[in-house]
């Protein structure tokens, strides 16, 4: 009974890390576009905030990155998206920036 409890949080504790479920991904390839697109433009050209094209995040730190978008750039439009995000998720945000797909 104990194994299959410790069983349980691990696979809980696997699918909070990495990957999101389809569904989740559906919901931040929306943030993407709506939200992130409202400041650095629908097609992610720039606007009020910098460009998140692959060519303009291309070697910049992926820790450094995410913590931008999780604690946001206090005296800036850049808000801190920590109460809607985990860091996985920051990360795969970026990912999904780097690679050009704003959606699945």
């Amino acid at each position: 009974m104990v194994l299959l409890a410790g069983a349980g949080l691990l696979l809980a504790a696997a699918a909070q890390a990495g990957e999101p479920d389809a569904a989740r991904r559906a919901e931040l390839g929306l943030l993407l576009t709506h939200d992130c697109g409202s400041c650095h433009g629908l097609t992610m050209k720039g606007g009020l905030g910098a460009p998140l094209l692959p060519k303009a995040l291309a070697g910049k730190d992926l820790e450094a990155l995410a913590q931008v978008i999780l604690d946001g750039i206090p005296g800036t439009p850049m808000p801190p998206w920590s109460p809607l995000l985990t860091r996985d998720e920051a990360l795969w945000m970026i990912d999904r920036l780097r690679r050009g797909g704003l959606h699945d």
